[in-house]
């Protein structure tokens, strides 16, 4: 099949690429999981395409490598650096309309610039064999200022003043100076982690929710009890704060799911006996956590912390209540519509 083939020369080229003396037909084969006939087919595939494949006799064997210090055009990158450059683009589409979306596209357009046709084609084909689709994300476009005065008071060490629109006060605007230590991207938003003068403390800002920023004179210094992944170590999403020690249990069609995946950096997994699974974590704050549990439904019981079982059960509980009415509403009205005309 064309997806094998592709997926099998991939590897032939990181092979090729990352073996200065060349590499034996014997472990080629073997590597590649293929015969001998395959294997000088896709060798043969891959000079047509424009990659400087030359063999090379040792000691009554044949090495493959490719010409020594080759790279793609004037570009020092081999083949497959070219295609994880490629993919980063994807992984960062989710910042398209920031100065660091921008910066990976020119950079691959330099590229493309100085490859040729056939190369160009084959990487294409390689990349279209591997995608990735971003997951919800906010959009920045109105906010590469922003993020370019962020990054340059960042690197200088200089304060800046914002206008910041604050969702968990219903949009409330306020003006406050900023000590800018770190930009942090985290599920699917762009944040600026500081020293909050207002409020002199460590605090987490939303990158879209500054309205407006300026770079002040003054500089500042970095507390020194800093860390940043101290700091960010017990969120669950963005909010940082005490670590709770939180414990779920998910029923057994969810175990492959829960399982497979890292959520937190605190995670421990434990099967029971019915089938199902027992997740605990420390977490910074568990109204991030609690739409995360609720999106589980009936397969996902919080055994610990009581508050936060109680805070599921009730948001649970009002749930019902709005399907219900729902139900009557619509029950209602279905009955109206059956009752002859006056």
């Amino acid at each position: 099949m064309r997806g094998d083939q592709l997926a099998r020369q991939w590897q032939l080229i990181q092979l090729l690429a990352r073996s200065r003396a060349g590499v034996g037909i014997d472990r080629l084969v073997d590597e590649l999981e293929c015969t001998r006939r395959t294997l000088y087919r896709d060798l043969d595939a891959l000079r047509y395409a424009g990659f400087p494949v030359i063999d090379e006799k040792r000691d009554g064997r044949v090495f493959y490598k490719f010409i020594e210090k080759y790279g793609l055009g004037d570009a020092p990158f081999t083949p497959d650096e070219v295609l994880a450059l490629a993919l980063s683009a994807d992984l960062l589409s989710v910042l398209e309309g920031t100065l660091f979306y921008d910066s990976i596209q020119s950079a691959l357009s330099k590229l493309r610039s100085n490859l040729g046709p056939e190369v160009t084609e084959y990487l294409n084909s390689l990349r279209d064999s591997l995608r990735v689709i971003p997951e919800p994300h906010k959009s920045y476009s109105e906010s590469r200022e922003t993020l370019r005065v962020l990054h340059e008071s960042v690197l200088r060490q200089r304060r800046v003043r914002i206008q910041y629109r604050s969702a968990s006060s219903g949009g409330r605007e306020s003006q406050r100076e900023l000590d800018p230590y770190r930009v942090w991207y985290r599920s699917g938003g762009l944040y600026v982690i500081g020293f909050d003068h207002q409020s002199s403390e460590l605090r987490t800002f939303a990158i879209e929710r500054i309205l407006n920023i300026d770079l002040l004179e003054s500089s500042f210094e970095v507390l020194e009890d800093f860390d940043f992944d101290q700091f960010v170590a017990s969120a669950f999403g963005v909010i940082s704060d005490t670590a709770t020690p939180l414990r779920i249990r998910f029923a057994p069609s969810m175990v492959p799911y829960v399982e497979e995946r890292t959520w937190h950096p605190s995670q421990e997994v434990e099967r029971t006996e019915d089938g199902s699974l027992e997740l605990c974590m420390n977490v910074g704050s568990t109204a991030e956590v609690r739409n995360w549990i609720l999106s589980f439904g009936a397969n996902a019981l919080v055994l610990e912390p009581e508050s936060l079982r109680e805070e599921i059960a009730q948001e649970l509980r009002a749930a019902c209540t709005n399907y219900s009415a729902k139900e009557d509403s619509r029950e209602g009205n279905e009955q109206k519509k059956g009752e002859p005309g006056q």
